[in-house]
């Protein structure tokens, strides 16, 4: 008899509660791929080891939410960046902070570390990409060009070039040497999320809201190969160390990659959610996401991913003969030339900025240092990992071997396994009873206290229906020793109210029908009047969800009707709503904002122009309304998490307006 197989290909590993509030930013060191650092909306970066349920270590210093963080190459230095635009750096084996670099306007939503040197650059909500020398506590450049906030930034292997990727569709290659802009890369219908190197070949991988990865030659500037998938939008790639594939994480799965010839070699069904960062470690890939306040890690493994072969999964395009891959080690493109030691010194070849660009020490850098500490929670865990710094192999705990696959409910022969490139859906398991004290939450410093406020917005993702409880549908039990209850007696519980949602199902399906109607006969501003004439803000939200997908449906007379509807949808306790209102006002502003300042300002036009008199009674409309709006976005910006983060964003964007 066959020894049983295991047929998981991916499954659940953990899931904790990372901070006491929610968690804003994930990542994962590449090293090891074992160690994990969190950021929340309490102002703290947690310090984890990959499926073990305590905090290593929590830093603090930084007075507000934690935007975006990175781990060095060595696993010996995180930086993280705030909504407020600092940014910190601590020293993970000596426990302290290592410097405060302060330059940006806005928040921080990237961060990478120079593979060799000791810099980081960071991208921010203001559009601005800065250079910094960490050992100087300076910047050392700064690169203009985006136009939207910059989502992304990876360092090319040899440390000469960076990437950036951010809203406004675009990805930018930038030379360190020169200090300029090298090529642009355009093609993405939607913000781009992330952009990686291949770990050898001159090659570029983009992933977008728009549901596509693109790759790029970074030799001919040109675009390889788009795959574009039915799918979410891409949130996470990472190529094969060999280089071999590409894995894209998206919302409910991983899928394996190939560009010459463009093709999806494998999929692997995940119900990760919010997946923020990868990993590759053993032969496993390790994924983490986020939820609120918990934090959960998975694992794919890879020896049961078709990764290359004559036989993908599925190909992208049906009018091309399929090509055989370029066996792995052999390279069409050009290859990094690496530094021969680590010690190499780009600085030299960095174009340095002006002196205003740079901050020179001074005391009140020094007290904020001092204000800020890293508290080691668990010390075991601290030395295990962090001590004794050891030149050969350090990060990696002693016990570096792969996550074992969860038991399987009944064994399989081996005849009877899952072929490598079926799609596997992922088998959680039941989560077990856990002790309270299993779990252990980081303390919260008396320096950052925290108020609990009631629940004044309903959150999007929720595991369980607002102020709902399933006593409330089950008849009180008179008698304590009578636990069970007759099935016709729960049922008729159950059934209560159920004629109620009927009916208002119902209703709704007959409105959006009706805006449905309207809708086919193409005329876009006369289904959105139907819409708001319903009075009924969900269907409103049902439509601007399929509007906001396509930005070339926006006209300004259909403005004027939607902009009330959205100072509704802001001011709404539903999250989803407030999403959709954000959405649809950064389209509006982006798109017809610089035509109505344009139109107000431009001085009386001589003779009689209709239409032109029309344009101009739309643009004050518009402009009155936006005039309401700002008001409101101005006192939500203060807001903390991602609510906050949109506000602030579009705050900035209405500054004109002031």
């Amino acid at each position: 008899m066959a020894a049983p197989v295991s047929t998981k290909a991916a499954w659940k590993l953990q899931e904790i509660t990372a901070h006491s509030s929610n968690v804003s930013s994930l990542v994962l060191g590449k090293s090891s791929g074992r160690l994990l650092a969190t950021g929340g909306d309490d102002c703290r970066v947690n310090i984890w080891s990959v499926n073990k349920p305590n905090c290593i270590m929590s830093l603090t210093g930084h007075t507000s939410p934690i935007e975006s963080l990175q781990i060095n190459i060595n696993e010996e230095l995180i930086v993280a960046g705030s909504q407020s635009g600092s940014i910190r750096v601590w020293d993970l084996e000596a426990a302290k902070i290592l410097r405060t670099l302060f330059g940006h306007k806005a928040n921080i939503c990237s961060l990478d570390f120079h593979p060799f040197g000791s810099f980081v650059a960071s991208g921010s909500l203001d559009t601005n990409i800065k250079l910094w020398d960490v050992r100087r506590k300076g910047c050392v450049f700064r690169y203009k060009g985006h136009t939207q906030a910059v989502r992304c930034l990876r360092f090319s292997p040899d440390g000469k070039w960076l990437a950036s990727a951010a809203d406004d569709h675009t990805v930018k290659l930038w030379d360190l040497a020169a200090g300029k802009m090298m090529f642009e890369f355009t093609g993405h219908a939607g913000p781009v999320n992330v952009v990686e190197f291949h770990p050898n070949e001159y090659l570029l991988a983009s992933g977008s809201s728009d549901r596509t990865v693109r790759f790029w030659d970074l030799e001919k500037f040109q675009v390889v190969s788009c795959i574009e998938e039915e799918a979410t939008p891409v949130r996470c790639v990472l190529f094969n160390p060999d280089g071999c594939c590409l894995y894209s994480g998206f919302q409910d799965s991983l899928r394996v990659y190939g560009w010459e010839p463009e093709r999806c070699f494998d999929v692997v069904l995940l119900n990760w959610g919010k997946v923020a960062d990868l990993s590759i470690c053993n032969n496993q890939l390790i994924g983490v996401s986020f939820a609120q306040s918990t934090v959960s890690s998975f694992v794919v493994d890879l020896s049961r991913v078709t990764k290359s072969g004559s036989v993908p999964h599925g190909l992208i395009r049906d009018d091309k003969p399929l090509v055989q891959p370029t066996p792995t080690g052999s390279s069409l493109r050009r290859i990094y030339d690496r530094p021969s030691t680590s010690c190499s010194k780009p600085q030299s070849r960095v174009k340095h900025n002006s002196e205003s660009e740079r901050r020179s020490p001074s005391s009140e850098d020094d007290r904020d240092e001092k204000e800020s500490k890293a508290e080691i929670q668990n010390p075991e865990d601290y030395k295990e990992i962090f001590q004794p710094k050891n030149a050969i192999s350090r990060t990696p705990p002693r016990n570096n071997e792969p996550f074992p696959a969860p038991p399987e409910d009944e064994p399989v022969t081996a005849k009877e396994a899952v072929k490598p490139n079926q799609a596997v859906e992922v088998q959680t398991p039941l989560p077990k009873q856990e002790l309270p004290d299993q779990i252990q939450r980081p303390p919260i410093a008396s320096s950052t206290p925290v108020t609990r406020a009631e629940l004044s917005v309903i959150p999007a993702a929720r595991n369980e229906p607002i102020g709902l409880k399933a006593t409330d549908f089950l008849p009180a039990v008179k008698n304590q020793s009578q636990t069970e209850l007759v099935d016709e007696e729960a049922m008729s519980q159950i059934r209560k109210g159920h004629e109620t949602m009927c009916v208002v199902l119902t209703s709704r399906h007959k409105n959006l029908d009706t805006v449905r109607a309207v809708w086919s006969t193409g005329d876009i501003k006369n289904s959105v009047d139907s819409a708001v004439a319903i009075n009924d803000l969900s269907v409103v939200v049902d439509l601007l969800n399929i509007v906001n997908q396509k930005a070339s449906l926006w006209k300004l007379d259909l403005c004027t009707v939607v902009l009330p509807q959205i100072e509704k949808l802001l001011q709404s306790k539903y999250e989803s709503y407030v999403q959709t209102g954000c959405t649809s006002l950064k389209l509006i502003l982006q798109r017809f904002l610089p035509l109505i300042t344009d139109m107000l300002a431009a001085p009386p036009s001589v003779g009689v122009d209709i239409t032109r008199e029309e344009r101009l009674h739309k643009c004050k409309l518009c402009y009155k309304q936006l005039k309401n709006i700002s008001n409101i976005v101005k006192n939500k910006s203060g807001l903390s998490g991602r609510h906050g983060s949109a506000f602030r964003e579009l705050h900035l964007l209405m500054a004109v307006l002031e």
